[in-house]
């Protein structure tokens, strides 16, 4: 799956994982991290024929990005394979918020259930893509340890916001010809919870 090997040396990734660590902390302590439920429940299907849920959503209070950018990584986890597993990993996944809120230009983070063919994905928007690109260089690095190799990809695309990209079904997404396993990224539909 991985579509470009983007990752920064392990020692610049260290830092910036570590100044995330701190910028997050700061953050829950000011209060500016929200857990909106709007989202959650969602059913996003993606043109290689997966459909994921959204079980979490993170944002940071701030105001509109002024170069919007929308960020979609996806990882197979290694060894987590039953529903227990996978129940257990998305309760423990709110450990894993330190990692990334704190990184400069992070805006929110829809949290999709891992789909049929094991896959989790991180539906993004972002503040620059550079920023997104800087975190996705050391995020790599942590997911290596986790996830089946190979597995990790990710996709930046620049201009646009969650809320439109949602609000179209994924219409707003250019660039992909023909749907296929290259396609994981690529969002065709989005669905409302299930009641």
């Amino acid at each position: 799956m991985i579509e470009d090997a983007t990752t920064v040396p392990v020692p610049a990734a260290v830092k910036d994982l570590s100044g995330c660590a701190a910028r997050a902390n700061a953050l829950l302590l000011q209060g500016r991290l929200e857990r909106p439920s709007e989202h959650r429940g969602r059913r996003l299907t993606f043109a290689n024929g997966t459909t994921a849920t959204v079980y979490r959503e993170t944002r940071l209070r701030r105001l509109p990005p002024v170069d919007p950018a929308i960020l979609i990584v996806g990882f197979t986890l290694r060894v987590i394979a039953s529903p227990r597993a996978h129940a257990a990993f998305r309760v423990e996944s709110l450990l894993n918020t330190i990692l990334f809120v704190g990184f400069r230009g992070f805006v929110s983070k829809l949290w999709l259930a891992h789909d049929e063919r094991a896959q989790y994905r991180g539906f993004y928007e972002w503040d620059g893509s550079e920023q997104a690109k800087r975190y996705v260089g050391a995020l790599r690095h942590v997911l290596g340890l986790v996830s089946v190799p190979g597995s990790i990809g990710h996709r930046v695309l620049p201009g646009l916001t969650r809320d439109e990209v949602l609000r179209s079904r994924g219409e707003v997404i250019t660039g992909a010809t023909s749907a296929g396993a290259h396609d994981w990224w690529r969002l065709v539909d989005v669905r409302p919870p299930l009641r």
